[in-house]
């Protein structure tokens, strides 16, 4: 190409507009705006955060969500298969499930169920339905959705052995499930600032006295100390006190891994020139700490104690499963998986296997956003 033509593509060429205020802007930005602005790239991150926050609502509104209650059964709907909900323009009601007619099988013991399509039961926003106290305040009977009549079959994902909808246990096991992994965390969280953050923070004896005792747990197999901790558990207990009994287990537990990532991050920071100068200019150690060192990779504990809600879930759904953990008439997603253990189960009614799958989801959703934290929690690394 001649000079000429260089010259010429060079006037041609419109002038990309280079925003002058974008670099100040980022400059002075806070640390979270720069988290935040990272974050956003990931748009899997993104996309899992949007199902993480759907499914904690869920959980906080469960008895409003949930179509039916939670012990609510019909003995002669036991095993019913999940409804398909169909929509009409030319007939009403124009959105509607078809009821179906069991008949005893005397090889199976159980109902073979047929769809009656001359049966037709509307579905609505916000009928009414089961009483429930929203929160154990607020008395109500309207649900999200449901059929039009009160006591109309509406099972979207069909029932247990006992006739009750297992939708609406899925969704009701949403709350424990999901809670556990969130007070698990916190429980470990201040273990893991303390004994981390002294261990890290003071060094010499103490540190090697806290890392002999870290080792000491995480040497221990975690599926034999779960059993071990859980059969501990009387049997006698209410579901509230089992259910923060198998928190505090699931925290005693998990606080170790936490607590190395504090101690590995003080130590690297602890010479730092704004930690000494913290500390000449008198401020107690726990100033330091608190106003000076915690703020600097808040970022990071935020990210792992995403990456440790899983894990929680995990060991509530694993006890449970067991018959260690929560037992009815609580229900949680372990509870639920309990029950369809059996191989007769399972060939009549798969689709109790429905609470794996929201498992699944939630675990494989918080990793997605744990990794997105983490990647973000350097905002100044391209």
């Amino acid at each position: 190409m001649s000079g000429t033509d260089l010259t010429a593509e060079l006037v041609e060429r419109p002038a990309t507009p280079v925003n002058a205020e974008a670099e100040p802007a980022l400059a002075l930005a806070s640390q979270r705006t720069l988290i935040w602005r990272r974050f956003k790239r990931n748009r899997l991150a993104v996309i899992s955060l949007w199902i993480v926050g759907f499914i904690y609502l869920t959980a906080a509104f469960c008895e409003f969500v949930a179509p039916q209650g939670q012990d609510t059964y019909a003995a002669d709907r036991a095993f019913a298969p999940p409804q398909l909900v169909k929509i009409s323009l030319t007939s009403s009601p124009h959105v509607f499930v078809n009821g179906y007619t069991g008949t005893p099988n005397p090889e199976t013991l159980l109902r073979d169920y047929t769809v009656d399509k001359s049966q037709r039961y509307g579905v609505r926003l916000f009928p009414k339905g089961d009483e429930y106290k929203l929160w154990g305040l607020i008395s109500w009977d309207r649900h999200l959705v449901g059929a039009s009549k009160h006591g109309a079959p509406f099972h979207l994902l069909g029932t247990d052995e006992q006739g009750r909808d297992q939708f609406s246990r899925l969704i009701y096991g949403t709350r424990i499930s999901m809670s556990v992994g969130l007070i698990g965390v916190t429980a470990a969280l201040v273990l893991g600032l303390l004994l981390g953050g002294i261990s890290g923070y003071f060094g010499g004896l103490t540190d090697g006295i806290v890392q002999r005792v870290i080792e000491f747990f995480m040497s221990i197999p975690t599926l034999p100390l779960w059993l071990g901790l859980a059969a501990a558990v009387p049997p006698g207990w209410s579901a509230v006190k089992t259910y923060f009994a198998i928190t505090l287990i699931l925290s005693l537990i998990g606080w170790t891994g936490l607590a190395r990532v504090i101690r590995s991050r003080f130590l690297q920071i602890r010479d730092e020139d704004f930690v000494l100068a913290a500390e000449l200019d008198g401020a107690r150690w726990y100033r330091v700490v608190g106003r000076h060192m915690l703020p600097a990779f808040t970022s990071h504990i935020i990210a792992s104690l995403t990456l440790a809600v899983p894990g929680m879930i995990l060991g509530e759904t694993a006890l449970s499963f067991l018959g260690l953990g929560l037992q009815a008439p609580a229900v949680s997603w372990g509870v639920l998986l309990g029950d369809a253990q059996s191989i007769r189960v399972l060939s009549a009614a798969p689709w109790l296997l429905s609470s794996a799958a929201a498992v699944v989801i939630a675990v494989l959703a918080l990793n997605f956003v744990g990794d997105g934290l983490r990647d973000a929690a350097d905002p100044y690394e391209s």
